[in-house]
């Protein structure tokens, strides 16, 4: 495992984040919880030392996990990177910009983006109790919520700065000019966005203002929900309750199957899956801090982690970033 430094902070995370938005099993068609403990463990057995969740994932099951699987273990060799800002408890009284409305285990909960200050300290007290720790290492707005404004948000993050209670702040799906209006408020340490060979959007700006303003870029969905795994083109079914039955439309199936069996080769080679190959080239794009993986067993927590055993020269990456140039990701 490699381990780097996230923006001006003094972080230490590993290239591959454990991502926990699967093993919440909202929106994922549930979870197995014997299984999901099983990934976190191989996960820290295998050197990921950073668990990205929120409490969104599983509606608060996501953290619960987490925090009993860490339970006795050195929390100074662990980071956790959590979450807030995407309400479904009814505590926002009625405050913020509704998202959508959720299912999680046979009840229906609307959920709004909410950032006000009150909400931001709320929601991570609870964290830090679901989580069973006293500090957090980095604390995510969730969304952006247009009804507040967003100094008023950073100015909360930095007052738990103060208080010990989280050690760096960072944002999520923020674009460049919001990225630019909180950096006046406090030491923004990350931006975390979906990046993926199929989803490169933030290439045009958001990087750029990254590298400039020394600003962590924490790359989710990198696999796209599993889709670059290409274990949907081999028959993998996905229960009626799984986003991602709608997810996948938006990309041209077909090209997507060319690209990846053009390149599983390459990962034949390398005695490596198309995940592995996919994961290791993510976590060499330019910008790139790190890159979250998510895992519902054992087995794929382990393979996540082996992915940085890939070697990729710079004519291999030429190659594959070629063939990608090939394919219309979006229909």
């Amino acid at each position: 495992m490699e381990y780097r430094k996230l923006g001006k902070t003094d972080l230490e995370l590993s290239v591959i984040t454990y991502g926990s938005f699967g093993i919440g099993g909202t929106m994922w068609g549930g979870t197995e919880k014997k299984d999901a403990e099983e990934a976190i463990v191989a996960s820290l057995d295998y050197g990921i030392t950073s668990i990205d969740t929120a409490p969104f994932y599983g509606l608060g099951l996501s953290e619960r996990m987490i925090g009993d699987v860490i339970k006795g273990r050195d929390r100074s060799k662990i980071q956790l990177l959590t979450k807030f800002g995407m309400v479904w408890d009814g505590s926002n009284r009625g405050r913020g910009d509704f998202f959508f409305n959720v299912d999680n285990d046979g009840k229906k909960y609307p959920v709004y983006k909410f950032a006000g200050k009150d909400n931001v300290i709320k929601e991570t007290e609870e964290s830090l109790q679901r989580l069973g720790t006293d500090y957090l290492d980095l604390l995510q707005l969730h969304w952006n919520d247009s009804t507040t404004p967003i100094d008023e948000t950073m100015e909360a993050l930095q007052k738990l700065i103060d208080q010990g209670k989280i050690r760096a702040a960072g944002v999520s799906n923020y674009t460049k000019a919001q990225m630019e209006v909180a950096e006046n408020s406090v030491l923004l340490a990350s931006n975390q966005m979906p990046y993926s060979m199929l989803n490169r959007d933030i290439e045009a700006d958001v990087i750029p203002h990254a590298i400039q303003n020394q600003i962590g870029i924490i790359a989710y969905s990198p696999l796209e929900r599993g889709l670059l795994t290409g274990k949907y083109f081999e028959g993998a079914q996905l229960s009626s309750d799984d986003h991602r039955n709608g997810y996948f439309a938006q990309f041209n199936m077909g090209k997507v199957k060319i690209f990846l069996e053009t390149i599983e080769p390459l990962a034949n080679e390398k005695d490596a899956t198309l995940a592995q190959l996919v994961l290791r080239w993510t976590t060499l794009q330019p910008g790139i801090t790190i890159v979250l993986a998510g895992a519902r067993n054992s087995a794929q927590a382990i393979s996540n982690a082996r992915a940085m055993n890939v070697e990729l020269s710079s004519d291999e990456l030429a190659y594959i970033n070629r063939e990608l140039a090939k394919v219309t990701a979006y229909t």
